[in-house]
């Protein structure tokens, strides 16, 4: 009997830590996937850059409104201005709004003027799941260390009007300014907005 409930709490161990929930403070889950540019990528494989995450669905109104204001390209420009690497993830699964061939998360971005390093390919969910990563968009920013030092929403307005994005908190860029004039983040953790990611 002993050995049963052992076995138990080790098969419980496992799940929940296969299912922990990424923590601001703490090494971000690593990932590993193919791009829209068939090259593999991982996060190990990036430690010493500073990263952000984007969670995306070109159909999601709230992405709509992101990307035809330009904000969130001038949000992706700011960043990689300062050598952030940013990584487009597709978590919608096959048969489902948001999934994409390779070739068509190239013309999307290349048609919206956007400024993305990699598009990471999650129709499985895989990096999705590990991020706790619930909406699109759904923002992460990791530092050089791997540590994970923002995750939630891009703003602090709920809503897909354009005319809402001048009066807002740009969370994404307040966090990098932070970062980088070495002052702590003032929101390191926000409810992120936005469709539900369309898992498989």
């Amino acid at each position: 009997m002993k050995q049963v409930f052992a076995a138990l709490l080790l098969v419980f161990g496992f799940n929940l830590e296969a299912q922990a929930s990424p923590e601001i403070g703490k090494i971000a889950p690593s990932f590993s996937g193919t791009t829209s540019a068939g090259e593999t990528i991982s996060l190990n494989a990036l430690k010493g850059k500073k990263v952000v995450l984007e969670w995306t669905n070109h159909d999601c109104p709230f992405v709509v409104k992101h990307y035809t204001s330009g904000n969130m390209q001038r949000t992706q420009s700011t960043l990689r201005n300062d050598d952030y690497v940013w990584i487009q993830v597709i978590s919608s699964a096959p048969g489902k709004q948001g999934h994409v061939s390779p070739a068509k998360a190239d013309e999307l971005n290349q048609q919206r003027g956007a400024y993305v390093d990699h598009v990471l390919l999650d129709p499985e969910g895989t990096a999705g799941h590990a991020y706790g990563a619930k909406t699109t968009p759904h923002m992460y920013i990791i530092d050089g260390e791997q540590v994970l030092q923002y995750m939630g929403a891009i703003d602090s307005i709920r809503s897909a009007r354009i005319s809402d994005i001048e009066r807002a908190t740009n969370y994404v860029l307040a966090a990098h300014e932070a970062l980088e004039s070495g002052q702590p983040v003032a929101e390191t953790s926000t409810r992120a907005y936005g469709c539900t990611i369309k898992y498989k």
